[in-house]
């Protein structure tokens, strides 16, 4: 789209015209009256809902990037607007657009290690060294305030889980401040989830582990069945098998990826859901239960670490 006019939307007056862009507003009013067709929601998690309403309001198209909201606080609203204006809605789990990924949820699919018994999720890095050009400690991810902490930062991990192994029925957490770093949020959160309906009196378990303070940078998830292990590392991209009776694992599928693949892929996602009336990989009600674990998580936590059902939380559906 070499004609496109971009603008920036920032919170405070600047003539500064930022690389790639056309020009830049201050306001939500101007940027209405600028009449945009897309829009692109990257502010801080919690003023996601009122600058997205206020667009969603006037049929522009959104992309909003993940966590949807710090909070359920308008999300259904919105949901409701972008159906009524028929604006697109794609929430950024920018991981479900990994090959990789896709590829390990076709294998549990054709059931290459059986029925899944257990499902073990991680993912760990040490904050300081995400941006080592910034000062950790001004950063989104380190303040309340912005919608930080690794529930909320981290969240990936429960879109895809619920992706590929079905909707999460119960949460029971424990979230902390384990290490030394100047935030005022969580660098640690363990959490079990009791996943798709119980089937014979036995539900699916998964533990999900995120951190904000592992050296060792770690993406992993491993779904344990009656066949065998199979294996996804976000980090390599690889997808590997340790079958039942075998004595090490074997790569099945491996696909490495650029910091910016999935960016990439997940807007070409957004464009043609604009363009040619696609349906989002990843939808506005996908986020909506992203942030219904996390009410749910957060619920457990401080009663103590007591199972939390997810059901509590939910306010209500819409078709998307």
């Amino acid at each position: 789209m070499p004609n496109a006019d971009i603008r920036v939307l920032r919170h405070q007056a600047t003539n500064e015209v930022p690389e790639y862009s056309d020009g830049c507003f201050s306001s939500i009013e101007e940027s209405i009256a600028f009449a945009p067709q897309i829009a692109v929601i990257a502010n801080p998690a919690p003023f996601h809902i009122p600058t997205a309403q206020a667009l969603a309001e006037v049929g522009v198209h959104l992309l909003i990037e993940k966590p949807l909201s710090a909070s359920l606080n308008g999300i259904m609203q919105l949901l409701e607007t972008c159906q009524k204006q028929g604006a697109v809605l794609l929430t950024g789990y920018n991981l479900r657009f990994l090959p990789s990924l896709q590829r390990f949820r076709d294998l549990l699919g054709e059931g290459v290690v059986g029925k899944v018994l257990s499902v073990r999720c991680e993912i760990g890095q040490y904050l300081p060294s995400w941006r080592p050009e910034s000062d950790y400690r001004q950063g989104v991810s380190a303040q309340h305030e912005l919608g930080g902490g690794v529930l909320l930062e981290i969240s990936h991990e429960l879109d895809y889980l619920r992706w590929i192994f079905g909707e999460v029925d119960w949460v029971k957490a424990t979230l902390s401040h384990q290490s030394s770093l100047e935030i005022d949020v969580e660098d640690t959160a363990h959490l079990t989830l009791g996943l798709v309906s119980a089937v014979n009196g036995h539900q699916l378990i998964g533990t999900v582990n995120l951190d904000f303070i592992r050296h060792d940078t770690t993406r992993l998830c491993v779904a344990i069945g009656e066949k065998g292990s199979l294996r996804w590392n976000g980090l390599t991209g690889e997808v590997s098998l340790y079958k039942a009776g075998a004595k090490e694992w074997r790569e099945l599928f491996s696909h490495p990826h650029q910091r910016d693949d999935s960016y990439l892929a997940e807007w070409q996602n957004f464009i043609a859901c604009v363009t040619e009336h696609e349906t989002p990989l990843v939808t506005g009600e996908d986020g909506l239960k992203v942030l219904q674990i996390i009410e749910a998580a957060r619920h457990s936590a401080t009663s103590g670490g007591q199972m939390s059902e997810v059901e509590n939380v939910r306010v209500g559906k819409v078709s998307l």
